[in-house]
């Protein structure tokens, strides 16, 4: 029914690829989050600050894309960068 916006690959050698989703509702849909590139992102990801002074995005414990219901908000998020000039 929904198949555009959500599938779960459970034989993913990777899969869950986040600690603590075991056993719940999993989207592989964003398995590479389109998300990544903004800073302004609505997930929940940590800033690493490497030896040089500049600082990393680290999504390892984000689990923002594989909530099934975040969905809407991720295509509505995107949407709203496309309409941004540049």
């Amino acid at each position: 029914e929904n198949s555009y916006r959500y599938f779960k690959n459970e034989q993913c050698k990777y899969f869950p690829c986040h600690a603590g989703m075991e056993g719940k509702e999993f989207n592989c849909l964003f398995c590479y989050c389109p998300m990544n590139g903004y800073k302004d992102c609505p997930g929940t990801p940590e800033y690493i600050t490497l030896d040089n002074g500049r600082q990393c995005k680290d999504c390892t414990n984000c689990t923002f894309p594989h909530h099934p219901e975040n969905y809407d908000r991720i295509m509505e998020f995107l949407s709203n960068k496309m309409k941004q000039p540049e």
